[in-house]
């Protein structure tokens, strides 16, 4: 039986035209710059963000400190989501590495941070407070739900915080999950931010590696900074040619993602014993709960749904997070369905 990995899309695996790309890749030294490969990924990347410039990382997290160190000085003070994944999920590197504070506003639960909120966290000039210098956003944001921040908003806070002369990133780890949810290009969702991050390796099946897009001035100082971290790759074309691969091909399908969540949301729905508190997905986020009343913990469901071949992440006691991806497909919402109602009746 085959295993139905819903966990999360980063355990996506290249696809067969990836892996012929990457043994083709044209390559060179990209810390010399000479990585005719990595080259044209970058410059890809920020085009479609709507970018001066480019940047190749190993990681999302490593992109979002990157941008961090970039926008920021030691002591400086960054304004985010208390349920954001640079502040929940990256290891505290922008306080362990930069010296940053994070000013943490609660998370709505469409994901925004109220402006009001926003514009009540910003530092007056005190020589007893931190600079406030950066506003970071998350689209789609994970942890409530994959749900996707509109363009007026993003505008709304960059407007905010640029009046205030603050620069706003974006932690776009899947951008084209929103793009595609909202059906507008990318660049659109970024064009108001002065920087952004995009994996290449969660929805899009790229096995390695993000994107960090910003200014001219910017990418020069995040490459400098991304030597600092131990970052410079050598003949990385043969990762960046899956990454071209995945924005050439991946972001249009990401449409079937979506679908087969709302398929899988609907499906649970209907389970006795399952209720859904975050709402129905608005893009391959799955976030059913247990009912109060229903005798097992979500580990316990999860326990027993993996002996069925059925794999998925526990994200509170009572809570499950479902991740639809290429490698899904209408089979396995199908048998995770059936595995559910085998486990709850």
């Amino acid at each position: 039986m085959s295993v139905i990995d819903l966990r999360s899309d980063t355990v996506t695996h290249p696809t067969p035209e990836m892996r012929e790309a990457m043994a083709q890749a044209e390559v060179g030294d990209d810390v010399y710059g000479e990585d005719p490969t990595v080259n044209r990924l970058e410059a890809l990347a920020a085009q479609k963000m709507g970018m001066q410039g480019g940047l190749f990382v190993a990681s999302g997290t490593m992109g979002n400190l990157i941008a961090v160190l970039a926008h920021c000085e030691r002591g400086d003070e960054v304004i985010m989501g208390n349920l954001g994944h640079t502040f929940l999920f990256e290891g505290g590197g922008i306080s362990a590495l930069g010296g940053i504070f994070a000013n943490t506003q609660i998370n709505q639960p469409n994901g925004t941070l109220l402006l009001e909120d926003i514009r009540s966290a910003i530092r007056a000039d005190d020589i007893h407070h931190p600079i406030s210098r950066l506003v970071i956003l998350e689209n789609t944001h994970n942890r409530c739900g994959g749900v996707v921040l509109s363009e007026k908003y993003t505008r709304d806070v960059a407007d905010l915080a640029h009046e205030r002369g603050m620069k706003v990133h974006l932690d776009g780890a899947r951008i084209f999950n929103a793009a595609a949810a909202l059906n507008v290009p990318a660049s659109r969702l970024t064009a108001p931010v002065d920087s952004v991050t995009f994996c290449l390796s969660k929805g899009l099946c790229a096995p390695v590696g993000s994107v960090l897009c910003g200014s001219k001035e910017f990418i020069q100082k995040a490459r400098r900074l991304r030597k600092m971290l131990g970052g410079g790759m050598r003949q990385a074309g043969i990762l960046a040619a899956a990454g071209i691969i995945a924005i050439q091909k991946m972001t249009d399908r990401l449409v079937e993602d979506h679908a087969r969540a709302k398929w899988l949301a609907e499906g649970l729905a209907r389970l006795p014993g399952i209720v859904f508190e975050m709402g129905m997905p608005q893009t391959n986020m799955v976030f059913p709960s247990l009912a109060p009343d229903f005798p097992l913990t979500a580990t316990d469901m999860a326990n027993r749904l993996q002996k069925w071949g059925v794999r998925l992440g526990v994200v509170a006691p009572r809570r499950f997070r479902l991740v639809t991806h290429y490698w899904i497909d209408d089979v396995a919402v199908a048998r995770t369905i059936e595995a559910f109602k085998a486990n709850l009746i």
